[in-house]
């Protein structure tokens, strides 16, 4: 289990950038076992990131009522991002590249606009998902 307390602090600092991810895969990534977050450009970047649920409708089934209550147009979770391929011996791998993913966790919806490839919240934002961060350590919110 990740040390919640010191991701807090970084999250915070500003130390962690955000990622906006089409819905309903945060959700899979949180609650499916979603490992890998396919995107056509390659990262270098390793380590934490901040999971943005952007408000596009277009990956969602609107007709299906689980999936159009999902959470959009916010922070939704944080992953840890560990490689990146362009191979993958998963059933989630399906793009050019794959950012792999490890110790996925959901916060609570905190809303926020989204932007293009990495990007850095305000400072509002961040101290909003360091609280959440630290009441997931009070509750004991399951990590996977």
């Amino acid at each position: 289990m990740p040390d919640l307390v010191a991701l807090a602090a970084r999250v915070a600092a500003g130390d962690i950038s955000a990622l906006s991810i089409r819905q309903p895969y945060p959700h899979h990534i949180f609650h499916d076992g979603k490992d890998v977050e396919n995107r056509d450009w390659p990262t270098r970047r390793r380590g934490w990131i901040i999971v943005h649920a952007g408000i596009s409708k277009v990956e969602l089934d609107m007709d299906e009522p689980r999936e159009r209550g999902l959470p959009r147009g916010g922070v939704v979770g944080m992953a840890r991002i560990v490689d990146c391929v362009t191979e993958m011996d998963s059933d989630w791998f399906f793009g050019r590249y794959g950012f792999v993913l490890r110790d996925a966790f959901a916060l609570p919806l905190i809303p926020c606009r989204g932007k293009l490839g990495f990007f850095e919240l305000d400072e509002g934002i961040r101290a909003q998902v360091a609280h959440a961060i630290r009441a997931a350590v009070t509750t004991d919110v399951p990590h996977g």
